[in-house]
């Protein structure tokens, strides 16, 4: 029997790919796991798209007094929110393509006054951050990232786990031989996260007398003094986060997967950044690459992207094309513009069917997936684009010869979540979530497939081109 026409399938598409295709893959592949290796914060990810942008011959917006087709501008904010564009030959009032990602990601922050002492071992107190199983982060290998702001604006980087030589620390786990009350207990209840402390020492500090108290504590502050310059009261102004220690790398013996942290949302971050920095050198409309913090809890905050930064950086592209009216030419051109909101999405596990929505779940290796809506049981918190986009993006994404998919985030009232989306839809513009399927979503070690973050780019490429 002959294929019918138009059916949609989700096919294995690595077979299908040319000899340059497959080249470009790999390549593709090889450069992002070096982002991934580097980016394991969100300021270590702004740091690093700065630094690649910049290499293009990207220009903080600040330099620029007028604006015209094929500038290369961008704005940061605090070290962790980015827009970058490609100025087109339409002006911005017009309208911007823009994608949208995010670069933080679930893992373990320090509490404010974070060393403590029991029974004779130092510790990290801590408070976890996104949505997390928490007995995944237990007994790994953990690094340790992040700044130490003194109050004379002296900034400590610290980054401790992953270089060869370093230490690493570890949330301890009861045994199996003393765990039968913990077995007993459902997974949501078995794990306090007040009890999830990190083990970071257990020798008392040199020559101390018998009689002083909490000598292990001591030692850790002594060794941060010696190290970084910072007393204990400094972790007051600190942002240290706890992440998997080690490097992404190739998955399977086929090395067709890459295992790694942070895939969520960092594969899409990275994805949109090759698109823009490939970007003809003046395309029709305005080009933008957004990347922003907090997505994770809500996209809250001054570096999220329910802030005014992406309102903000629109106003003043427009500001340097001496625009008429540019108080309401900024509405225009937000209302005007479309967006990919660039996140992952989860990818048919066959060992959990359960979780499937039929027919209609993203498979590994049949390219980047286009969800229409999020939210979570009845549509709820879902920005559900409309009909026109999605045919405009199919023309699109045919013309480029890219494969993709569409699917949504599990069965009714099983599955759900919520991307960005959402935030940037308020202003009346075309907006669909589309990016890379994940195995392991907010786990430690999250799995892709070359396949797919490679397709994903190519959207990414053929929308801001369009």
């Amino acid at each position: 029997m002959s294929d019918i026409a138009g059916t949609v399938k989700r096919e294995n598409a690595v077979g299908r790919l040319s000899a340059q295709e497959a080249a470009e893959c790999a390549a593709y592949a090889e450069d992002y796991v070096g982002y991934l290796g580097i980016a394991k914060t969100e300021r270590r990810a702004y740091a690093e798209a700065v630094r690649r942008i910049e290499a293009v011959g990207f220009r903080e917006l600040s330099t620029f007094e007028t604006l015209k087709p094929g500038d290369k501008v961008y704005r940061g904010y605090h070290g962790k929110t980015l827009m970058a564009a490609v100025i087109g030959q339409e002006p911005v009032a017009n309208g911007i393509n823009v994608i949208g990602g995010h670069t933080d990601a679930p893992r373990i922050d320090l509490k404010p006054v974070p060393i403590c002492e029991k029974g004779g071992l130092a510790y990290f107190d801590t408070h976890y951050y996104g949505g997390i199983k928490k007995f995944h982060w237990l007994v790994h290998p953990l690094a340790l990232y992040g700044v130490i702001v003194k109050p004379d604006g002296t900034k400590v980087e610290v980054a401790i786990g992953d270089e060869p030589g370093d230490p690493v620390f570890q949330i301890t786990d009861i045994l199996p031989h003393f765990g039968a009350e913990q077995s007993g207990k459902k997974v949501s209840e078995a794990f306090d996260p007040e009890d999830m402390d990190v083990l970071i020492g257990s020798a008392p500090e040199p020559g101390a007398d018998k009689d002083v108290k909490e000598t292990v504590k001591r030692n850790i502050l002594r060794l941060l003094a010696e190290r970084y310059g910072v007393t204990e009261e400094d972790f007051l102004s600190a942002e240290l986060e706890l992440v998997p220690a080690g490097m992404p790398r190739d998955l399977g013996l086929d090395r067709s997967m890459i295992t790694g942290y942070g895939h969520d949302d960092r594969v899409c971050a990275y994805a949109g950044l090759r698109a823009l920095m490939d970007l003809p050198a003046a395309p029709r409309r305005t080009g933008m690459v957004l990347l922003c913090d907090k997505e994770e809890i809500g996209s809250v905050g001054a570096t999220g992207m329910d802030s005014t930064f992406f309102e903000n950086s629109v106003a003043e592209l427009i500001a340097r094309q001496d625009t008429p009216r540019p108080e309401l030419a900024v509405r225009r051109a937000l209302e005007a513009s479309r967006m990919l909101s660039a996140d992952v999405c989860a990818a048919s596990d066959p060992h959990f069917p359960y979780a499937d929505s039929t027919g209609n779940m993203a498979k590994m290796n049949a390219g980047g997936c286009l969800i229409k809506y999020t939210g979570a049981r009845g549509k709820s918190g879902a920005s559900d684009a409309r009909a026109e986009f999605i045919a405009d993006l199919r023309r699109i994404f045919a013309k480029e010869g890219v494969v993709w998919q569409a699917g949504e985030l599990g069965r009714c009232e099983k599955g759900g979540g919520g991307t960005i989306a959402l935030y940037l839809a308020r202003y009346g513009m075309d907006v669909v979530d589309f990016g890379v399927p994940l195995f392991n979503m907010h786990a430690p070690w999250e799995t892709a497939s070359k396949l797919d973050c490679y397709m994903t780019y190519r959207a990414y490429r053929a929308f801001l081109a369009d």
